[in-house]
């Protein structure tokens, strides 16, 4: 299973989820917001940091972060979103970080919510629980 670990409090990550579960056409992707049991559970068996700033993306067993997390997700998507690969011509150094910086400044960006947003009945079997 591919899972996408994400900030679930952050308007950015939510709508970033709602723009990967529209483009994944082959249902490649599952998610789980870092903040829930589920994801605490998961970033803990794969000994991933608690305070993580970070998508996380757990393909194969193997654990992407940042960047990569965003270019390996990409690569499951269907149709013009995989243009996002493009990435990969910029040294790894330099995508992160881009990735940090709107990492650290997405709460005064784009807002955050008190709670992580609930999965509506269309998408909820998406959403690991």
């Amino acid at each position: 299973m591919n899972i996408v670990l994400f900030d679930g409090i952050c308007n950015l990550c939510n709508k970033t989820v709602l723009f990967l579960i529209k483009h994944d056409k082959n249902n490649n992707l599952h998610f789980a917001a870092q903040q829930t049991s589920v994801g605490e559970k998961l970033m803990k068996q794969h000994n991933v940091k608690q305070d993580c700033q970070s998508v996380v993306f757990i393909k194969d067993e193997m654990i992407f972060y940042k960047s990569d997390a965003i270019v390996e997700i990409v690569k499951l998507l269907s149709g013009w979103p995989r243009i996002a690969m493009l990435g990969l011509i910029f040294p790894k150094f330099l995508r992160n970080w881009i990735y940090d910086l709107v990492a650290n400044n997405r709460y005064k960006i784009f807002g955050k919510q008190a709670t992580c947003s609930m999965p509506s009945k269309a998408n909820e079997y998406k959403f690991i629980s």
